[in-house]
């Protein structure tokens, strides 16, 4: 109904509860007012006595209160046969009083106007009008057959004036309805963008703190608790700028910043030192003014940056490598003609007749050096030509159960190392020899890292989407995993760990986990290295299933 539209709307029209209220009590006022003036022998026209007025007025009474206990005691919802009744009701007894009271000369005629009025705005425009009608009619029969009186222009001005206030009335109530009905729309599509806004909010992985102008916690999404390691309920209404201190010193810095400078703070990175880990997060914080005389609020948007930064330190690596490669090359080539001249000759001169033992010994020592040389020299060439050259579908499993055969074989395998190969087929698109010395490399290297009583396990398959860095960009990855139970790779080691010429074993050369890298980059794929002194090192690659697919994207 029209107005249960208005109910909420909060138009200066008053409540549909209010404006009922107020016909009870005018109806009581009313009832009372007949009654005493029965009693009182004051403006009542004969022969009326006390009994029908007090008739009048109990039933007034019983009809009100019956009323009042549906609509605001029970909180029934007044349908609209409860109006239709109210109206009659009113009708009726506003009639009977203009009757008693002298009919067209009474002062109490225009006691039907509130009542068209409240009419109007409680019930559709038809309904208004029937009750307008009926009010037309009642009083027009009161004045021509209860006091045949002829119609004179005061009763037909009467007439007219119910007609205007009910159409007038009628016309200003729609107008609100629809301002109302308006009004609520908004106000619904308003929560409606709220509930969005905060359940947006509680998904997105980003984190986002509010704290107003003395550092009281004001909003912390899932995110920010994830990420910073505290639960917002201990610390809502409380000053968290200490934890925020313990926690992330520059992420304080930047709010605090902001707070007392007012001036944003974009793409600040920072430092979380959490119990279980330290990582880097970027930050960006912005103020939000209240209204006036309010205190500002900061807004802290931040989020974890870790895979961003490893992602950019491998992209870095690589190229680095790449212009290592280039570099190697070109020193290789230029090395290798002379070196094998300086070798040829020297070893000539070793087969002199003249030559007496000690230059026997010390041609004899060139000639090794220059085969030492001449086989670092190769390597140097190995590390600059890794190239996909053949690409074609194969299984990752079947390629590590070969590459684990050799290394079993290989002089520095300890005899009881155990080299376990885990998983399933996994079918992927590659250069075979290059993912064979990949594997080869990273299972050598394991097994000298952990010496005698060496644990290695391989693992191929298809890892888990949360396991691969944001923003790695490789669609239907496949990884490979190689752990150990060595000492682990010292931390002044691990960032210049796939450098060349950088390694941590006696003898080593220091090019295996470069050319690894370059294996893995010409798959357009990522190595990850996890490593805890004393506990073991993992490798971790992941490929793209399908690299024609990628190079082609």
């Amino acid at each position: 109904m029209k107005w249960l539209g208005r109910r909420s709307s909060g138009s200066a029209i008053p409540t549909p509860q209010s404006l009922l209220r107020s016909v009870y009590v005018g109806r009581l006022c009313v009832a009372i007012a007949i009654y005493l003036s029965a009693a009182l022998k004051f403006n009542v026209a004969a022969p009326l006595d006390l009994l029908v007025t007090s008739f009048l007025l109990v039933a007034t009474v019983v009809v009100t209160i019956a009323s009042y206990w549906h609509t605001h005691i029970r909180g029934r919802l007044p349908g609209r046969t409860f109006l239709y009744a109210q109206a009659l009701y009113d009708v009726a007894l506003i009639t009977a009083v203009v009757h008693v009271t002298g009919g067209p000369q009474s002062d109490l005629t225009p006691l039907y106007v509130p009542l068209i009025a409240v009419t109007a705005v409680l019930m559709p425009p038809a309904s208004t009008a029937l009750i307008t009608a009926l009010v037309g009619i009642v009083y027009f029969a009161d004045v021509f057959f209860g006091h045949r009186t002829p119609m004179t222009a005061q009763v037909g001005l009467q007439l007219a004036v119910f007609v205007a206030v009910a159409a007038v009335t009628a016309y200003f109530a729609s107008r609100v309805s629809v301002m109302g009905a308006e009004r609520e729309a908004l106000a619904g599509e308003l929560r409606q963008a709220r509930l969005e806004a905060a359940d947006v909010l509680r998904n997105i992985p980003t984190g986002i703190v509010t704290v107003d102008a003395d550092g009281q916690l004001l909003y912390c999404n899932p995110a920010a608790e994830q990420i910073l390691g505290f639960k917002e309920r201990q610390w809502r209404g409380r000053s968290v700028m200490p934890e925020f201190a313990r926690i992330a010193p520059e992420f304080w810095a930047a709010i605090t910043a902001t707070a007392r400078r007012g001036v944003r703070a974009m793409r600040v990175e920072a430092t979380v030192r959490r119990p279980d880990r330290t990582f880097p997060i970027g930050v960006t914080t912005t103020t939000l003014e209240v209204e006036t005389g309010g205190t500002p609020r900061v807004t802290a948007i931040f989020t974890d940056i870790s895979d961003s930064k490893r992602l950019e330190e491998l992209h870095l690596r690589a190229e680095r490598l790449e212009a290592v490669a280039e570099l190697s090359a070109s020193l290789a080539h230029e090395i290798k003609n002379p070196l094998a001249s300086i070798r040829s000759s020297v070893e000539q001169l070793g087969r002199a007749k003249r030559a007496n033992p000690d230059e026997k010994f010390l041609t004899g020592l060139v000639v090794r050096e220059s085969d030492r040389l001449s086989r670092l020299l190769s390597e140097f060439l190995d590390f600059s030509r890794v190239r996909a050259t053949e690409c074609r579908p194969l299984d990752l499993h079947a390629v590590a159960a070969a590459a684990i055969r050799l290394v079993r074989e290989h002089s520095d395998c300890p005899d009881d190392a155990v080299i376990d190969l885990a998983g399933g087929s996994t079918a992927m698109e590659g250069d075979e020899d290059l993912l064979h010395r990949v594997v080869s490399n990273l299972v050598l290297n394991a097994v000298q890292a952990a010496g005698k009583g060496a644990r290695v396990t391989v693992r191929t398959g298809r890892p888990a989407p949360h396991e691969l860095p944001r923003g790695a960009g490789i669609e239907n990855p496949v990884a490979l995993a190689v752990s150990d139970n060595g000492p682990g790779i010292p931390e002044n080691l691990r960032a210049r760990l796939f450098d060349p010429f950088v390694t941590g074993r006696v003898g080593g050369t220091g090019l295996g986990l470069a050319i690894v890298q370059r294996a893995v980059e010409a798959h357009r794929g990522l190595v990850l290295v996890d490593s805890t002194e004393g506990k073991g090192t993992t490798f971790t690659v992941y490929f793209p299933a399908d690299r024609r697919k990628e190079e082609a994207a």
